[in-house]
């Protein structure tokens, strides 16, 4: 690629919510000098989300992979806002919001109006709604891509890149130089099929560890020592299924499930009622273990 091809550097990023996933995002986008803006729902959101942030830093410090002065310097370049519209001037806009179709949809359609320059990109963290769909609710399909980081996003190395039909690749190409030569990731690209490429694999091996416990073939303790003894796993399926978060993981079930009605990809009994019940993992202090 000549110096005439190659595309415009990313300088601002906005990003949209700051829950975990968000807040993470934030964090890994400012530690390499660029400018982050993100925007929330509520001044609790705002609280909670800066509390994730600190949190996260500190542990950084207390580790030795960042200084104090660092950290410090990270937080600086990181703002919140409790007003979409002032992220009209961004050049990439990541939206982190809950894994609710509507909710994404309404989203999308309201950033397209904000954004001031046609050539930004608006990305998804979605790791499970068809990227075409929420594309289709913009004036600018071809600007519209799904950008998948993975939790803990500080750590984690791997970005999904996926492009809808509509998308361009000069597009997909900007957002890829951006995550392997500024936030220092890998990147594998996938098409827009449900669950993209990790997911699509994840998730069945996820739920059959839950339909395994649930029918009392084995206990969870004994299900992840087997996966991480016997397989060389760094986690067992029910503590990742844990950290995943399983309202998230529900959510990406069920879209899996509505694009293919494959049966693999059907949330088991057990997973549903853990739901309805508040029992989200480690998020929120209990799912298949206690983090109280």
């Amino acid at each position: 690629m000549n110096a005439a091809d190659r595309p415009a550097p990313v300088t601002r990023v906005g990003v949209v919510g700051c829950g975990v996933m968000g807040a993470g995002l934030a964090e890994v986008c400012a530690r390499p000098g660029r400018e982050v803006l993100v925007a929330v729902a509520s001044h609790r959101s705002l609280t909670a989300g800066r509390a994730r942030l600190t949190g996260s830093l500190d542990r950084a410090v207390a580790k030795g992979r960042l200084t104090g002065l660092e950290r410090e310097a990270i937080l600086d370049r990181i703002s919140f806002t409790l007003r979409l519209t002032d992220l009209a001037d961004r050049d990439l806009v990541i939206e982190a919001v809950s894994e609710d179709e509507q909710t994404k949809l309404k989203l999308f359609s309201e950033l397209d109006g904000i954004a001031r320059d046609p050539a930004t990109v608006l990305a998804s963290n979605t790791s499970s709604l068809p990227v075409a769909k929420l594309a289709m609710a913009t004036a600018r399909p071809q600007r519209v891509i799904g950008m998948h980081f993975f939790n803990p996003v500080p750590t984690l190395p791997l970005v999904e890149i996926t492009g809808s039909l509509l998308s361009e690749e000069h597009t997909l190409a900007r957002a890829e130089l951006f995550v392997r030569d500024v936030l220092g990731k890998e990147v594998i690209r996938s098409r827009d099929r449900a669950g993209f490429v990790v997911n699509a694999l994840l998730v069945p091996y996820l739920l059959s560890a839950i339909r395994m416990l649930e029918s009392g073939h084995a206990r969870a303790e004994d299900i992840d020592k087997g996966m991480v003894l016997g397989c060389a796993h760094p986690m067992g399926p029910l503590r990742l299924a844990d950290l995943v978060g399983l309202d998230t993981l529900a959510a990406v079930a069920a879209g899996l499930y509505e694009e293919t009605k494959e049966q693999l990809f059907s949330a088991p009994a057990l997973l549903s009622r853990m739901v309805e019940s508040g029992l989200h993992g480690k998020k929120n202090g209990r799912g298949f273990y206690s983090y109280r």
